[in-house]
């Protein structure tokens, strides 16, 4: 997940320097809330993660 949050963030690098603003834009969010999803898993598999090991 992480690796298509930086595909969409060089298409919108990109987008931005031929002056695609909408395009830009969309890509940004889009690499935006992918790296948000990608970190609330990450932080949630390092939590549960810790308790299925400490009660083994």
């Amino acid at each position: 997940m992480l690796r298509w949050t930086v595909v969409f963030l060089i298409i919108a690098i990109v987008a931005a320097i031929f002056g695609f603003g909408g395009i830009a834009a969309g890509a940004a969010s889009i690499a935006k809330i992918l790296f948000f999803i990608f970190l609330i898993l990450f932080i949630l598999s390092l939590i549960f993660g810790r308790s299925v090991r400490s009660d083994v």
